[in-house]
């Protein structure tokens, strides 16, 4: 009996060190691979070895939920297939090479919490489909050469914390709906090619800590309605085209309601302690 017991734990063990992946899964990482010259990586993978040992690739029960490969030189593209990675759960590019557009297949990732494409030299328009990341909490697309309006779908993502767009060539307005975003804590448009008023349906983004909206063409005021934004620690709108100029506030805590703005001819400061 004790033999047997043996063996069950032995093949049991087998079957978890040599599991893999699906092959759809393997086929969109070995695409990933190629498309994004994976021979020059900093970190190559030995596609011999099984993918557990693959550099950047986590794995849960035989699906990959992640991949971390920043700063390792990924030159190339995004392949369509990494739509086919539909358990991901985070997507880590920032610090690399990568260009051309961004896969509109990146909506299937369903399970998707982070997506991390910062500082790369991806060109084109946000895809609208992105705004089917429901789970999306982490969207980091700063640092590209991307274009076009900021798509309304995105207002969509409810769950998102972090919306860095920064450092790109978008333009047009800043949508109303912004304010349905209520658990976003940062929020970082600056210098882009923004238009328009800066939309007091912010203020209803109530847990907003960072707001940079600085080196853009935005007109108008500072919406009264900010003062509400009492977690709010950093704000940044210089180097527009508003009616007043303000002062940059940056800090560690809370303003907790010391952040004023004092009618249309506004002035923005920190009360002294």
């Amino acid at each position: 009996m004790k033999f047997l017991k043996l063996i069950f734990v032995y093949l049991f063990m087998t079957s978890y060190v040599f599991a893999d992946v699906s092959p759809k899964e393997k086929s969109a990482l070995e695409a990933l691979y190629i498309a994004t010259k994976g021979d020059q990586w900093n970190v190559s993978w030995d596609m011999k070895d099984p993918i557990t040992k693959w550099h950047g690739v986590k794995l849960e029960n035989n699906k990959v939920v992640e991949i971390n490969l920043e700063f390792n030189n990924l030159q190339g593209h995004l392949p369509n297939e990494i739509g086919d990675l539909v358990y991901l759960k985070k997507i880590n590019l920032g610090f690399n090479k990568i260009g051309g557009e961004l896969p509109k297949s990146i909506s299937k990732l369903s399970e998707l919490r982070t997506l991390e494409l910062f500082m790369n030299g991806f060109e084109g328009h946000i895809p609208s489909e992105f705004g089917a990341l429901k789970k999306l909490e982490s969207l980091k697309l700063y640092s590209n050469k991307l274009t076009g309006e900021i798509p309304e779908s995105i207002m969509d993502l409810t769950e998102l914390k972090e919306l860095l767009l920064g450092s790109n060539y978008l333009s047009g307005t800043i949508s109303n709906k912004i304010g349905a975003l209520t658990k976003l804590e940062k929020l970082s448009l600056m210098d882009n090619k923004l238009q328009g008023e800066i939309p007091a349906e912010i203020a209803f983004c109530s847990n907003l800590e960072e707001l940079l909206l600085s080196t853009n063409q935005l007109t108008g005021v500072l919406p009264l309605e900010f003062s509400r934004l009492t977690k709010l620690n950093t704000i940044m709108v210089s180097d527009n085209n508003l009616s007043t100029d303000y002062t940059t506030i940056s800090g560690q805590e809370p303003l907790n309601g010391s952040l004023n703005i004092e009618s249309a001819a506004a002035t923005v400061d920190i009360e002294e302690e």
